[in-house]
């Protein structure tokens, strides 16, 4: 995925919001190069255009919620996990609603329609933020630190004090294939006790054991159980891979986090953006492109890029 990407043609996708419980209508058209993830939120009245990138975040309590001119479009890091797993750069995306559907509460539906309707390459090369100096966030028990790596590979750690999730983790090397079949399927998930919280407080509307797996006093409610024994530590990674989409280009670097959430990603994110010494662009010229098309290898092609950066 060394040149930038859009979709080969409009498409549209619909489902209930995890809070709101609105139904939300999504309707995603090819942009051109360097427009980046632009939503188009329109209430019937006005269409606030927010482009999907760290500044415009405003919140990550409960989810990564984008937001621009008094307008927000909650969750949207599962849509932000699939684009970025097929190199996705430019795309514009319609939404009537406050948030992108939660779907299945993973990011396997918008994986399928993307590969229903298909990619284009477009004619400019992408840019890679390349990390150069490890950088480290630590806040009590939790702590996410990024450290040079010719790949983008997130290692995750979690800890829970319940035996349905306890202590987990995992590593991904990231290409699309091992996103798609490894992470894609792995749904959000919550405490009973927490659900019923949050539907108290008016939240949460939308969400059931068809889009979350569910764990209360004696494990796993969903009557199917996990799609991985560790999907919950697969989820996490998941939501790491959309928060960290956010920077605008596609990262080389080795993320490993204990205990983070959408808050340590976006300000991990920050950082990165902040301290310019720590990386560099790489961006591939037009003869390692043709090097790599003649080497027919995706990793030769970031090898050679980055020797000469």
């Amino acid at each position: 995925m060394i040149l930038q990407r859009t979709l080969k043609s409009s498409t549209a996708i619909s489902g209930i919001g995890l809070h709101s419980g609105a139904r939300i209508n999504l309707k995603l058209r090819p942009a051109t190069v360097n427009t980046g993830i632009i939503f188009h939120h329109f209430d019937g009245e006005q269409t606030v255009d927010i482009k999907a990138c760290s500044e415009n975040v405003v919140d990550t309590r409960m989810a990564t919620v984008l937001g621009c001119r008094g307008v927000s479009i909650s969750t949207v890091e599962h849509f932000m996990a699939a684009l970025a797993a097929f190199g996705i750069d430019n795309l514009h995306v319609d939404i009537d609603g406050p948030e992108v559907p939660v779907l299945d509460g993973s990011s396997a539906p918008f994986i399928r329609e993307i590969q229903r309707v298909g990619i284009k390459t477009l004619g400019t090369s992408r840019k890679f933020i390349a990390i150069r100096k490890p950088l480290e966030i630590i806040e009590g028990e939790k702590r996410i630190s990024i450290i040079p790596s010719r790949f983008f590979r997130i290692t995750f750690d979690i800890a829970f004090d319940h035996p349905a999730v306890s202590v987990q983790q995992h590593s991904m090397k990231f290409s699309t294939e091992s996103f798609c079949k490894e992470i894609a399927p792995a749904r959000t998930f919550g405490f009973l006790h927490e659900v019923e919280y949050l539907k108290a407080n008016g939240l949460a509307r939308g969400g059931s054991l068809e889009n979350a797996v569910v764990i209360d006093n004696d494990g796993v409610m969903n009557p199917e159980g996990l799609r991985f024994q560790d999907e919950f530590v697969r989820h996490k990674i998941l939501d790491s891979f959309g928060d960290f989409s956010l920077l605008g280009h596609p990262l080389l670097g080795h993320i490993r986090a204990f205990k983070a959430g959408h808050d340590l990603n976006a300000k991990m994110v920050r950082t990165i953006l902040d301290n310019p010494a720590h990386w560099s662009y790489v961006e591939f010229s037009e003869q390692s492109l043709r090097e790599a098309q003649r080497a027919n290898a995706r990793t030769f092609a970031v090898d050679l890029a980055w020797s000469k950066a």
